[in-house]
């Protein structure tokens, strides 16, 4: 007696049957229609393959699309850190033909025995994003330069490493000297520039007045104070172009060139005093 386990079993194995030779008949047809050039095969064929071909133009333009926003991104980055450059380079004092030239940097080496390897899309993605990033990270470290420059440039006015008289000799030196008027052995304070009466006397550095006055042993004098505790004088002037109070900048005229006070001869006497302390001036004026 046939049970339902074997009914169920005889009609599983019909429905493979079935499933089977439909395949079969699908896939003789078609290699028939295909082979006899049927012209609804075909037809369907076209279709299909116009259909991957859109799906894959598709796919390749949204990566194209993709990666010109990339590229956009990264030549935003770019004309970011050429004005960086150019802030930097005013900041350090270069002129443009100092600059590095937008000349094609030198790459080559002999061809490698290993086969080539094709970029993928998503590979080329990867190196983009990398670019992108280091770019950011650069232009980072330039802001942070440049701030630097800019701080270290403010702080550079306020040295006093411009040179007072332009084009003078220096005829005495900072330290013991032999005094001119008694032969002794004395401390000079300062330096001495030999300079024709009337030369202008210019601002070491930024700063505000504190004295503009005559007295026996500097003659006519300008002080001026440039803050954290850094005081020049500008001694033995002629006449004095500035007040008592004035703010002055760096290489701004102060006085004239004269022998006023204890003097063998027109020259300027500078100083460079530290909390009250003299200082070697040569030791500004050569950080010049």
């Amino acid at each position: 007696m046939v049970g339902w386990k074997h009914w169920l079993a005889l009609s599983f194995a019909a429905l493979i049957l079935f499933v089977g030779m439909t395949m079969a008949l699908n896939y003789v047809s078609l290699r028939y229609a295909t082979a006899t050039n049927h012209p609804v095969i075909r037809a369907i064929l076209l279709a299909d393959q116009r259909a991957e071909a859109a799906r894959s133009q598709q796919y390749v333009q949204d990566h194209i699309s993709s990666l010109a926003m990339k590229v956009g991104e990264l030549q935003a980055n770019m004309t970011r850190l050429d004005g960086l450059g150019e802030k930097l380079a005013k900041v350090a004092g270069l002129s443009p033909k100092e600059l590095p030239t937008a000349q094609p940097a030198g790459r080559g080496g002999a061809l490698s025995l290993f086969p080539a390897k094709r970029w993928t899309i998503e590979e080329f993605r990867a190196q983009l994003a990398e670019l992108q990033k280091g770019l950011e990270l650069k232009g980072d470290q330039l802001s942070v330069l440049e701030a630097l420059l800019v701080e270290d440039s403010a702080q550079r006015k306020f040295l006093p490493s411009y040179m007072p008289v332009e084009g003078a000799n220096m005829t005495s030196n900072f330290g013991y000297r032999i005094d001119p008027f008694n032969g002794s052995q004395s401390m000079h304070d300062g330096v001495d520039f030999s300079a024709p009466t009337g030369t202008l006397i210019q601002a070491s550095a930024s700063g505000k007045v504190v004295k503009a006055e005559t007295e026996a042993g500097y003659g006519t004098h300008v002080d001026v104070d440039h803050g954290n505790g850094l005081v020049t004088r500008y001694a033995h002037a002629s006449r004095l172009l500035v007040k008592e109070g004035d703010l002055v900048v760096r290489g701004q005229s102060l006085a004239e060139v004269g022998s006023t006070g204890r003097s063998t001869a027109p020259h300027l006497h500078f100083e460079v005093r530290l909390n009250g302390v003299p200082q070697n001036p040569a030791k500004f004026l050569k950080a010049e």
